[in-house]
């Protein structure tokens, strides 16, 4: 099941530090890292889940909603607006991503390199592959 992890933030007056490291914060070997920015008002982003995939997402400026739908319908919403809180999703979670504010940016971090057969952009493929 998903959940938020705290990452390391180290406090100083000249501004603050957080880091991650493989297999010490992050719960898999990291093979691909992306950014998702400047999505318009309004607009989403996501709407599939992975076979194999885990991921975490961190929102490194500004806010978003990440929006967890499980086989029956049911929503879970997380509200993504601090740099040193990272949402890890397990394989087979469906998600998508909305509400993002001016000059947001999304990290994702990932366990495996694109592969356009990973993704299952269906929700009704989802629910039949996830019983």
């Amino acid at each position: 099941m998903e959940k938020l992890i705290d990452l390391p933030k180290i406090l100083d007056k000249r501004g603050n530090l957080t880091f991650l490291e493989n297999l010490n914060q992050i719960p898999f070997e990291i093979k691909r890292v992306y950014w998702t920015y400047d999505v318009p008002g309004g607009e989403t982003r996501g709407g599939h889940a992975f076979h194999t995939q885990q991921e975490i997402i961190i929102a490194l400026s500004g806010s978003f909603d990440v929006v967890i739908k499980d086989k029956q319908g049911d929503t879970r919403l997380y509200h993504l607006n601090r740099s040193y809180k990272g949402l890890y999703l397990p394989v087979m979670t469906w998600r998508h991503l909305e509400n993002f504010s001016t000059n947001s940016l999304s990290l994702h971090i990932c366990s495996g390199d694109f592969l356009e057969t990973d993704y299952i952009r269906d929700f009704d493929a989802f629910k039949s592959l996830s019983k």
